[in-house]
């Protein structure tokens, strides 16, 4: 019998990094003695490090697609600038995480072991150029993720949030699965490039049952990103789950996902703008309403940011919805921002500690100001920016979404999100306000880990200064674009 060739690997040298580096961690962890502080340490950086060594594998692979695996794994500069994201927003959130769960006794060396493998499942996701490995991807991904949020195993909330998670996310992984099984049914192919030269053949009409399964994928992947009506998870998980649980939730698996959806709708089902495109402009209209509104009454503070992030997927949604190259560009400029936003904000979150404990409630920040100016100072640059206040990169996240609707005559998505955008600023305000304005009934610890006040410090001074030198995320956002519009 003759042998196979052996495929290209290059393309995928970022997920064999990860997929070695965690194994190798697993390994290290096993067979590691010492303090259980040494080792959780160790392992988190050595996590930090294979994440890095990641990043520096995808930069090295440059811009040009590539594809290997039979046509089942791409790579290009789409692909690319996701990857970039989803890799610094783990290794931030993984920085942010060994201390705080060793002192709720959580800290376990498989924690980022578990990050690792996460991720590599959301780059193969979003790698995925066929239904099949957009599968595998997506539970690789997911796996991970149910156990992360069930850590601290004496928590009840949080083994509460684990199980909602994965109850309701393997009735999305389903419903995906299912809808993925009726196009391969009637289309013959699970290949994304074969989906849609047979669509151009077929004179752009397609079949009844591949617009039901295409209901069903957009069902499933609107559960991934929490998009209104699939986001009731997403309150009770952020709050129930270990607050570095809850901002590597928010950032990595958040960003591949919608990664994976722009991909998916404008490439295989890119000739059927006509049959999604209503149905993504719905789903963020809803998500921006309910995110603004469902925020205004939270009195904890990873709630507040649940909804948050409901409203925020809306806005990108936006960029989606427009479904052209400016569009695009400013759904990804959008999630690069909202990145170090997010990361920056829940930094803040679990630097709030009283003697020794951590808090959640908002009014735990009265009069933060006079006891913590720098860290006080560096919330209310990002809850300004959240609200989307000039001259902050939040306003420019905003601006670029909303500039495209309005530019692809969609005028009323563009009114509504604005209008949301005044209604979320209420409840961001109010933030600073509680924390220069209030009187404080007891102060917060004045320590603050020297890694969260970095990353902290850094996300404050990044969106502050963005206004200075937007070109290079514009330049990258619209190159990234352009790889979703051949030709």
């Amino acid at each position: 019998m003759p042998v196979a060739a052996l495929p290209n690997l290059i393309p995928a040298l970022p997920e064999i990094v990860l997929a070695v580096g965690g194994l190798v961690m697993l390994m290290a962890g096993v067979f590691q003695n010492g303090p259980v502080a040494r080792v959780v340490h160790r392992s988190g950086w050595m996590g930090i490090g294979v994440l890095g060594v990641a990043l520096i594998s995808v930069l090295a692979l440059g811009q040009e697609r590539m594809l290997t695996f039979g046509g089942m794994f791409a790579f290009d500069p789409f692909v690319r600038f996701a990857k970039i994201l989803v890799l610094i927003g783990a290794a931030a959130a993984l920085a942010m995480s060994g201390d705080f769960l060793l002192r709720h006794r959580a800290g376990r060396f498989e924690y980022a072991v578990l990050v690792v493998f996460s991720v590599a499942g959301m780059m193969m996701m979003l790698s995925a150029n066929d239904l099949i490995a957009l599968y595998v991807g997506l539970e690789m991904q997911s796996l991970p993720l149910y156990v992360m949020a069930t850590v601290m195993r004496d928590d009840s909330r949080a083994s509460e949030a684990g199980l909602k998670y994965f109850v309701l996310g393997a009735l999305a992984s389903g419903m995906l699965l299912y809808g993925s099984s009726l196009i391969y049914g009637f289309a013959g192919t699970t290949n994304f490039e074969a989906i849609a030269a047979l669509f151009r053949h077929e004179g752009g009409v397609p079949p009844l049952g591949v617009t039901f399964g295409l209901v069903f994928i957009l069902a499933g992947l609107a559960f991934k990103v929490s998009a209104v009506p699939f986001h009731m998870w997403t309150p009770d998980v952020y709050e129930g789950a270990p607050t570095p649980v809850t901002a590597f939730f928010s950032v990595a698996p958040k960003i591949a996902a919608l990664g994976l959806f722009t991909r998916l709708m404008m490439g295989p089902f890119g000739g059927q703008v006509a049959h999604w495109q209503q149905v993504v402009a719905l789903i963020a209209v809803a998500s921006m309403v309910v995110g603004a509104f469902g925020a205004i009454n939270q009195a904890n503070i990873k709630r507040l940011m649940a909804y948050s992030s409901i409203s925020h997927v809306g806005y990108a949604l936006v960029g989606l919805a427009v479904a052209d190259r400016d569009g695009i560009r400013g759904l990804l400029v959008y999630l690069a921002i909202y990145l170090v936003m997010n990361l920056g904000v829940f930094a803040c979150i679990i630097g709030m500690r009283r003697s020794g404990r951590n808090v959640e409630s908002i009014s735990d920040l009265a009069g933060v100001s006079r006891t913590h100016p720098l860290y006080a100072a560096a919330l209310a640059i990002l809850m300004f920016s959240m609200a989307g206040i000039p001259p902050l990169a939040g306003f420019f996240g905003k601006l670029y979404v909303f500039l495209a609707a309005v530019q692809a005559k969609m005028y009323v998505l563009a009114t509504i999100g604005l209008l949301t955008s005044a209604v979320a600023a209420f409840y961001y305000i109010r933030i600073i306000r509680i924390a220069y304005f209030d009187e404080p009934a007891e102060s917060l610890d004045r320590a603050i880990r020297p890694e969260i006040g970095w990353i902290a410090a850094a996300a404050s001074l990044l969106l502050a200064v963005f206004f200075l030198g937007p070109g290079p995320l514009l330049r990258a956002a619209a190159a990234a674009a352009a790889a979703l519009f051949p030709g």
